[in-house]
């Protein structure tokens, strides 16, 4: 089976990442929008344009699933994809559910980017899950910046993040939600910052697992096989040695903030 993981950039790969930790006899497509990224700052005018070209050349590869590894996508585009194409499309949510679920009348940070604060579907879950009370959500653009360029851990990245959630009394908090991939690159950063207590969670694995059960796939974490992967940066094949290079490093550090 051929599986698509589509992103505005380089945070899906964090997403991939887990997929290839799980099902490596699979065969994966990575596609970046590299000439658009970030998302979070775009309309969603714009952004249902990027998606809708990414998924005809998605569905031109003969791909069986799409999974719209960005939040800021999934927010939105999802539904109006799923009713132009009969293929399963899983797309990415918060994992503000898991954390009410893990700790029951605690207050949850969700960051996100600003496109998926603003936009209707986060609010919407909020709702859902009766979590006026306890969620919070606050948009961390230049995190998708920072990552862009592999910077993760520099001065620069740990006064941003010093600087966007030094208002936040953490007493209060039991967790913070990343609501954009890109995020998940700065896990150890966020360590570093936060207390101690608070638990740092993604929908990563929820994602995965949500494609595993529409797709009928079999996990096998023990198997040692790498799985094919093709990388396209806005429909181009990525060929070059610098840019495989660079989405090596990316999985690195993804292989490095796995176990956080």
């Amino acid at each position: 089976m051929k599986t698509a993981f589509f992103d505005s950039g380089i945070g899906g790969l964090s997403v991939l990442h887990h997929a290839m930790k799980i099902l490596p006899n699979e065969e994966f497509i990575f596609f970046a929008d590299e000439d658009n990224v970030p998302y979070g700052t775009k309309t969603r005018e714009q952004i249902l344009n990027y998606v809708d070209k990414a998924f005809k050349f998605l569905v031109g590869q003969n791909v069986d699933a799409i999974v719209v590894a960005c939040n800021t996508a999934t927010s939105a585009a999802v539904r109006i994809m799923r009713e132009k194409y009969s293929l399963p499309i899983i797309g990415m949510e918060p994992a503000l559910k898991r954390a009410l679920d893990l700790f029951p009348k605690k207050k949850v940070l969700v960051v996100a980017t600003e496109a998926t604060v603003k936009g209707e579907k986060i609010k919407n879950l909020v709702e859902k899950l009766n979590a006026e009370n306890f969620a919070e959500l606050h948009a961390l653009q230049k995190l998708v910046d920072f990552a862009e360029r592999q910077e993760f851990n520099s001065d620069a990245v740990e006064n941003y993040l010093h600087e966007e959630l030094s208002g936040y009394d953490f007493k209060n908090f039991s967790s913070i939600v990343l609501g954009c991939t890109h995020f998940n690159y700065f896990k150890d950063t966020l360590k570093k910052i936060l207390p101690t207590h608070i638990k740092i969670l993604d929908g990563n694995s929820g994602t995965v697992n949500r494609l595993i059960e529409l797709a009928d796939l079999k996990i096998d974490s023990a198997e040692k096989n790498f799985p094919h992967v093709e990388y396209f940066y806005s429909g181009r094949r990525v060929n070059s040695p610098n840019e495989l290079q660079r989405l090596e490093k990316y999985l690195k550090r993804l292989d490095e903030m796995y176990l956080l």
